[in-house]
């Protein structure tokens, strides 16, 4: 990985053939055979760039939005749920599709962002070193091999992840409609603790599954030779698990200070 195979060099016609040189058939059958690069096939490498490269662009939109218009977020949030739709039921991967969803969800991101830290300073470092942590965390039990996913643990996974997203819906509306204080439920305690450090601990582990579940179709992809364009998907199936786990981390650290 990170290092591109160049290509065995192609065998004349068969009326050449008596031109070449014995020096020059020992060089073409001992020269390395196409790599992956070579052959238009998918690599770690390619993920981690396209990762990357959509993160930095989420970066420079929510940076943008904090300072500029952070009153857009909620257009973000709208473009970037349907984009998100989109590409996840679509069948053929579009970049420029993933690519707008990485901007709508940059200026989501960076202007309720902005919202938070208005109402607890220093809750955007936190939310992004809580993410971090997990994320590295992760992916250094799953290259170690301590840590896969299994039908059993991933049914689990489903099931508690549909609960928490209906109990996250209900918790809102009540929340909007008036009928519980700002954060709901997160802001509630239990024997002094906060609710929102048990609700954590759950998003926590939602959040590390899901990052091996990415891991793991990243691992598939390339060892079974998909096609480049596949580090398009799963670098955004990454966002994905990134961003939700950030806002997460977001309001339960919020709701845990106040």
């Amino acid at each position: 990985m990170g290092q591109q195979a160049t290509m065995a060099p192609s065998l004349p016609p068969m009326g050449q053939a008596s031109t070449i040189s014995a020096g020059q058939l020992d060089a073409m059958y001992s020269a390395p055979s196409a790599g992956p690069v070579d052959t238009g096939r998918v690599t770690y490498d390619d993920v981690i760039v396209k990762t990357g490269g959509l993160l930095a662009l989420i970066i420079l939109a929510g940076a943008l939005t904090w300072v500029l218009m952070p009153g857009l977020w909620i257009a973000g949030a709208v473009v970037g749920f349907v984009l998100a739709m989109v590409n996840i039921f679509r069948r053929k991967i579009s970049p420029l599709l993933i690519t707008l969803y990485a901007v709508a969800m940059g200026v989501f991101v960076g202007g309720i962002s902005r919202f938070y830290e208005s109402w607890v300073d220093g809750v955007v470092v936190q939310a992004v070193g809580a993410t971090l942590a997990v994320f590295l965390a992760t992916l250094g039990l799953f290259a170690s091999g301590k840590l896969r996913a299994s039908k059993r643990a991933t049914k689990i996974f489903l099931v508690a992840l549909i609960g928490y997203v209906l109990f996250a819906i209900i918790n809102a509306v009540l929340v909007w409609t008036g009928v519980l204080p700002a954060f709901g439920v997160y802001s509630a305690t239990i024997m002094g603790i906060p609710a929102a450090l048990f609700i954590g601990i759950l998003v926590v582990i939602l959040g590390a599954y899901s990052f091996v579940l990415d891991f793991e179709a990243i691992k598939f992809a390339v060892e079974n030779g998909a096609p480049r364009i596949v580090s398009w998907r799963s670098a955004f199936g990454l966002l994905v698990t990134i961003i939700w786990l950030y806002l997460e981390m977001l309001r339960i650290i919020a709701a845990s200070r106040r």
